[in-house]
């Protein structure tokens, strides 16, 4: 059975939150040199779709084309990756995810970023990488209007709460119920950070009331 003829494809030109990522169902095995050999239950981040017959494609650390009826039949899609990876606290998937492209500012169907999930489970090193990417988005407010900074505060991660923080967080933002984070923090260590970050600094040198003024 002949192959059907390609023009050689055009210069990829991906946008950031445009990158779509499924996982492969069955193995697919390369017929020609620029193609992408992967296997069953490999990622594939899907670069380039200009082409409607061969996309291009990223599985680890190559590249190549894979016909886009292959993706179509044979592979899930893998909605919101990057929030997923930052859910689970898988950091080698959340930097794969970054390495390709991936969009740190998505929002999921709750309008939660990736940086929402991350300070919701505490993972530091997931939070730490997503708070390096230059144009990352520190004070999105979700559906419920919570910041990350309500995230961490709500679940009680002080160090979360302290990266964000030192990343100009805003503690006076209020969320749909007008709460600020400090007032859904449940521990005392998280609360007293959040309410030192608000007090003007005019007040920053009285020293021991900060903690009984409410």
């Amino acid at each position: 059975m002949s192959r059907p003829a390609r023009p050689p494809p055009p210069p990829p030109t991906p946008k950031p939150g445009q990158v779509k990522v499924v996982r492969a169902m069955y193995r697919y095995e390369a017929q020609q040199t620029d193609e992408l050999t992967f296997d069953e239950g490999d990622t594939l981040y899907i670069l380039d779709m200009s082409d409607s017959g061969w996309w291009k494609a990223r599985c680890g650390d190559k590249e190549g084309l894979i016909p886009s009826n292959y993706v179509e039949e044979n592979t899930e899609s893998i909605e919101h990756p990057l929030h997923e990876a930052s859910r689970r606290g898988n950091i080698s998937f959340l930097s794969e995810c970054l390495k390709n492209r991936v969009s740190v500012n998505g929002l999921d169907k709750a309008g939660s970023t990736p940086l929402h999930w991350a300070a919701h489970g505490g993972h530091i090193d997931c939070l730490e990488t997503l708070l390096k990417v230059p144009n990352v988005e520190v004070n999105v407010q979700n559906k419920l209007g919570d910041t990350p900074l309500h995230s961490a505060a709500w679940k009680g991660h002080p160090d979360a709460v302290t990266l964000l923080l030192e990343k100009n967080a805003r503690a006076d933002i209020k969320n749909n119920d007008g709460k600020k984070p400090y007032e859904l923090a449940k521990d005392p260590e998280t609360a007293a950070l959040l309410k030192h970050a608000i007090i003007p600094r005019t007040f920053s040198t009285d020293y021991g009331d900060e903690d009984d003024s409410d």
